[in-house]
């Protein structure tokens, strides 16, 4: 036997030995770390508060740490790698992936049920009333969506309408100026912009079309293969959270849990959580199919990649077969 061949020899079962043993260390350290949730100011995700206080996760024997953040903040988060997973909607889980941070949708949270509205002015009453006025949307987000609707089901189109792109947050501000008819915003903003304008009222809701904007957990592509079993782990504690959250007997618990998240009252968070449609994993099991429209996870994902494409949000169609895994929400 000559050298190379022995160098060759012990190369080989170097490579056999070494490099597994210090793979399946790296595994051990990885699996050791806890999962990373980013979460924020939605009750379809403030909900997770209850696990947390409650120590469901640990009961579950899953290692999990949740991170608070301002909603577009922890989608920068995810994108930059820092956490392993991130509460958004359908259609920003798109617009997160086209810009580099892929994700899989493990498991649907809650579609927004009222919470997302379109808000008229004093005096204007309908979404008809808007024609030849200006509407104040942020250009590419889900409210801008949720006006393209109420106009289309009103017999308009958007072209029938002038709109003004302004921040969500600025929506109070924007309704109060005067200079628009009607503002698109989302709770707790949508209150805020009421409270700014004595006699405004919701005109169309995201209750005026379910499935429009479904809320979801979505995970890092590596995460979710890697760590599967932990995965569906959290998955079966957001059904024990469901069902504590729904259960009159408790549901004044979770309230207080979720208000003092957000440090406000149970009776100022309550309304907020009824316009939220919280899905166990039975309501998310009908919904996590292949469908064309609104009642589907897919055909949501759907119109939502079709409205980010037209409105330039990204340029080309997404591959939504590789944002969306149903064997989480259907493991047993």
């Amino acid at each position: 036997m000559n050298v190379k061949h022995i160098r060759s020899t012990l190369k080989t079962l170097l490579t056999r030995l070494v490099i597994p043993a210090v793979t399946a260390m790296a595994l051990s350290a990885h699996a050791a770390q806890p999962l990373k949730i980013g979460y924020s100011d939605w009750p379809g995700w403030v909900a997770w508060q209850v696990a947390i206080d409650k120590g469901w996760f640990k009961e579950a024997g899953v290692p999990v740490t949740f991170e608070w953040f301002d909603y577009s903040a922890s989608m920068d988060a995810f994108a930059a790698g820092k956490i392993d997973a991130v509460t958004m909607t359908n259609g920003d889980a798109l617009v997160t992936g086209a810009a580099g941070g892929k994700s899989v949708m493990v498991m649907l949270t809650d579609y927004s049920n009222g919470n997302d509205m379109i808000i008229g002015k004093p005096g204007v009453r309908s979404i008809k009333a808007l024609k030849g006025k200006k509407v104040a949307v942020e250009l590419g987000f889900v409210e801008h969506l949720l006006l393209l609707n109420g106009l289309k089901k009103a017999g308009m189109k958007e072209s029938d309408v002038t709109l003004v792109n302004a921040k969500t947050n600025e929506m109070p501000q924007m309704l109060a100026s005067g200079d628009v008819a009607a503002v698109g915003a989302w709770q707790p903003v949508a209150g805020q912009a009421m409270k700014s304008v004595p006699g405004a009222k919701p005109i169309y809701t995201s209750a005026d079309e379910p499935g429009l904007i479904y809320d979801v957990l979505a995970v890092n592509p590596a995460s979710a293969k890697q760590r599967r079993a932990e995965w569906i782990k959290v998955v079966k504690v957001w059904d024990r959270v469901v069902k504590y959250i729904n259960d009159p007997k408790t549901q004044p618990d979770a309230v207080k849990i979720m208000a003092a998240r957000v440090g406000v009252s149970p009776e100022t968070y309550l309304p907020l959580l009824k316009g939220t449609k919280l899905l166990s994993l039975d309501d998310a099991k009908k919904i996590y199919v292949k469908g064309e429209g609104f009642k589907t996870l897919y055909g949501s994902s759907k119109i939502a990649d079709e409205f980010n494409v037209a409105n330039d949000v990204y340029k080309k169609p997404q591959d939504l077969n590789s944002y969306l895994d149903a064997s989480f929400t259907f493991a047993k």
